[in-house]
């Protein structure tokens, strides 16, 4: 058991870090190129978010644990929601503007919706993943409009570009390959041991993929939360909370279906409470913000709430 939580924890450590040594590297072999920071923002540094999530999931699915790659994919949004965009919002006021947020609010109860319309039967088809994943699309070119309108079309300053010597070069290109790598393996651990863990401790493989992956595959997410209250920048935390769950919902469940060739099949608990959770807690937090025109601290009591109570039902129900 030791050894099993170790591993676990190890696991969870070389997806934090080797997160943070691709995104570093990405960014900066983005910015030596020339390439505008908008464009960085929207698209290197959001896919490198996901990535933890995203691995664990299609790894799980090919290893034939699908129980661990729905709950982990659908528990991360929920547990990023209820619990990460909880704590930002109860702990500072969010100022940003509906225009900010309005479109990828809609476009993230949009993903959601389809994948609960989609998995009544059980199953997520190839036809239903490629359906979803236009959303992603739609996110993708609406962030990058989004990105010109709030920072301008021009091409990142040569002044402002890092010197790329040969030194930088290499040693980036291995913080690229080094990060990609720990990932890779954070990610095989975590599944191994949560895996065995779940057996050890008599635990359905969906509970331990809906809390305890979900969390630890989300610590990307609420490290830049602590950081941006820290620094009172609680739109930075939002803005990254709803584009992270968007990217977790349109890319990953339709990715383990698509690279498997074959419907991605749904287990019991994943239909019955965490996609439909995963609906309320979103539809809780940006429902009211829509309507108000920004997030208001009562919310992110609200969406707590509403995680504790799902957690509670989990265990409860599904548990043993």
């Amino acid at each position: 058991m030791l050894l099993v939580l170790v591993l676990f924890a190890v696991g969870l450590i070389f997806i934090i870090k080797g997160g943070d040594l691709f995104v570093d590297a990405a960014t900066w072999i983005a910015e030596a190129s020339g390439i505008p920071k908008f464009i960085i923002g929207a698209t290197v540094v959001s896919f490198a978010t996901t990535m933890p999530e995203m691995l664990v999931s299609v790894f799980s699915a090919f290893e034939g644990n699908a129980d661990i790659a729905v709950g982990n994919a659908v528990g991360s949004v929920t547990a990023n929601t209820g619990l990460i965009m909880c704590l930002s919002l109860v702990c500072m006021a969010c100022n940003m503007p509906r225009r900010q947020f309005g479109v990828k609010a809609c476009l993230l109860m949009g993903a959601i919706a389809l994948l609960f319309a989609f998995t009544r039967d059980s199953s997520l088809s190839i036809v239903e993943s490629a359906v979803i994943m236009l959303v992603f699309v739609a996110f993708m070119a609406e962030s990058l409009i989004a990105a010109k309108r709030d920072q301008g079309t021009e091409a990142a300053d040569n002044d402002e570009r890092p010197k790329a010597t040969g030194k930088s070069v290499a040693g980036n290109i291995a913080k690229f390959i080094i990060g990609a790598a720990a990932i890779i393996l954070g990610a095989q651990l975590l599944i191994d041991n949560g895996s065995e863990l779940a057996s050890m401790l008599g635990v359905p493989d969906a509970v331990i993929g809906a809390t305890m992956i979900a969390i630890g595959t989300s610590l990307p997410e609420l490290v830049t939360t602590i950081t941006a209250i820290k620094k009172k920048q609680s739109s930075l935390s939002v803005g990254n909370i709803i584009g992270a769950n968007i990217m977790d919902l349109t890319l990953i469940m339709p990715l383990c279906a698509l690279l498997q060739g074959k419907p991605l099949g749904i287990e019991n608990q994943g239909m019955a409470l965490d996609i439909p959770a995963c609906l309320v807690v979103t539809c809780a937090a940006m429902i009211p913000a829509l309507a108000c025109g920004k997030f208001k601290k009562w919310i992110g009591w609200l969406i707590g709430g509403l995680y504790i109570a799902y957690l509670v039902i989990m265990f409860v129900y599904f548990g043993a």
